[in-house]
């Protein structure tokens, strides 16, 4: 508020109202505050400012100390030290301006009956950190998501779904998109019926299940014909003959590129990553990192594809 209408009474907005470099805001309040007109005014007046101007970091969504649930957490530690050094990559970090990205994350849940159902052991947080970095480069993003406990990334529109079959809905409704970022892992199979009620032990053993094929998401988007994005990136978790198998996928699916990763050891939830990128020219790998800054490399990689530079 200060801020916004040139008040400085104290060290901070002083200093704000000194300064002639860009600020770099990362609100935290109750949600009811900040979904204040009065905030919202003032936020949107700090938006107008010419010259460096102000930029935004959050605030997220999600449980507050306070009790209460809504928009006003303070973004995470490493989104803001993301959000500073896009700041400091200057018109580097506008690569994608202009571009719409599609990012699907996650796992998909295929229900049995009202309790049980089959899914996997994804956590989407690869997913979700490539649709930050692409948001953090300027781009547009939708991200389809199957159920994680994640935060969605600041600046990033986020669509829950749970099945396949949402997801696929999801994904053509998200389309025109220049490139589309398939890291979810979804469900091969779903059972041909869903039971009604809750299946029970019974003499005889456990029931026998009938499954049915799911719709090949990623294959589905690289032959979509005139609204096939220009650049669709898959992805192959394997536990064995990594290349060999992500390059058939990559020959099978029809799609650009394909980020290969071993799932075989520590992954599945975990905090870092290595990968091979698969192209038709080559391969590229990437050493075990955290996945942020893996998404980082692949979101780079993605912004010299569309600006022509030398890969």
């Amino acid at each position: 508020a200060k801020a916004a209408r040139g008040l400085a009474d104290d060290l901070a907005s002083t200093t704000l109202i000194a300064t002639d470099k860009r600020v770099l805001m990362a609100p935290a309040m109750n949600v009811r505050m900040w979904l204040h007109p009065a905030v919202q005014a003032n936020v949107a007046r700090l938006a107008t400012f010419p010259g460096p101007g102000v930029a935004f970091v959050g605030p997220d969504e999600g449980d507050m100390a306070c009790g209460e649930f809504g928009p006003g957490r303070m973004a995470e530690p490493p989104a803001i030290l993301d959000a500073i050094a896009a700041e400091l990559a200057g018109p580097a970090a506008r690569l994608l301006a202009g571009r719409r990205a599609l990012v699907t994350a996650g796992p998909t849940f295929e229900p049995i009956d009202p309790v049980r159902g089959l899914t996997n052991r994804s956590s989407g947080k690869q997913g979700y950190a490539i649709a930050a970095a692409l948001a953090r480069r300027g781009a547009e993003v939708t991200l389809v998501s199957g159920p994680v406990a994640l935060d969605a990334p600041p600046g990033v529109a986020r669509v829950w779904v749970e099945t396949a079959l949402q997801m696929q809905a999801a994904c053509q409704a998200a389309l025109p998109a220049d490139v589309a970022v398939m890291t979810a892992a979804v469900a091969d199979w779903r059972p041909d019926q869903v039971a009604t009620g809750k299946i029970k032990k019974a003499p005889g053993g456990p029931p026998s299940l009938a499954l049915t094929e799911n719709p090949d998401i990623l294959a589905g988007l690289s032959a979509a014909g005139p609204r096939r994005p220009g650049l669709v990136v898959g992805f192959a978790a394997e536990t064995e003959d990594l290349i060999g198998n992500a390059r058939r996928k990559l020959s099978r699916k029809g799609c650009d590129w394909i980020v290969a990763n071993d799932v075989s050891a520590d992954v599945f939830g975990a905090d870092g990553n290595a990968a091979t990128l698969i192209t038709a020219a080559g391969e590229e790998s990437w050493p075990r990192q955290s996945k942020t800054a893996l998404a980082g490399t692949l979101a780079d990689r993605i912004a010299r594809h569309f600006t022509g530079t030398p890969e």
